[in-house]
């Protein structure tokens, strides 16, 4: 049997928990991706930029990059494939970035599809709205800042202006940037 006969192809969707309307993202991946692979791809299609620390939880086990100087129980994520955590549709996990801002993915197999190796992977088929900036304080912060960058009389207009380098819209998703990205870093 070949590695192919081993593999299916995952369609997930990443849904950053808490915002409305949703931030999510849907892509294609290998069922035999490794977490610290599948932590890259979806830093890429979120928008993300890989500043903070990361967990994966499924199934009350944590997965990540362990670290002997923390007494934290979290299982090698470069050793653990998407098909140990991922069996069934509809499975879900919990991915965590940035302990500080807590950003929570719900991280779900929509659909499992058989192997094809012409489809190039990972690869971001949907997404909606932008992911928020690093480092604007989590849910609450986000909304704050959401709430002065649509009114240019606020206090901290001009100072959140020039940190975010004067353009943000919450709305935007560019689903070809974001295949470029991935096809760059991720295959």
């Amino acid at each position: 049997m070949t590695v192919e006969a081993l593999r299916n192809i995952y369609q997930i969707k990443a849904t950053l928990v808490g915002i409305k309307p949703p931030i999510w993202r849907r892509l294609l991946v290998s069922s035999t991706m490794v977490l610290d692979e599948f932590h890259e791809a979806l830093q890429i299609v979120m928008g993300w930029t890989n500043n903070h620390l990361h967990q994966f939880i499924a199934n009350g086990e944590y997965f990540g990059m362990p670290d002997p100087e923390f007494e934290f129980d979290c299982k090698d994520e470069s050793k653990v494939k998407l098909n140990k955590l991922f069996c069934a549709e509809h499975d879900a996990i919990l991915y965590e970035y940035d302990f500080g801002d807590g950003w929570e993915h719900k991280i779900v197999l929509e659909k499992i599809h058989p192997f094809e190796k012409d489809v190039p992977l990972p690869v971001c088929k949907k997404g909606k709205r932008s992911c928020p900036p690093e480092d604007c304080g989590g849910i609450w912060g986000y909304q704050d800042f959401l709430d002065i960058i649509q009114d240019s009389s606020h206090a901290e207009y001009e100072e959140t202006m020039e940190w975010i380098d004067g353009e943000f819209d919450p709305e935007s998703f560019d689903i070809e940037e974001v295949n470029s990205i991935l096809a760059e870093y991720c295959r």
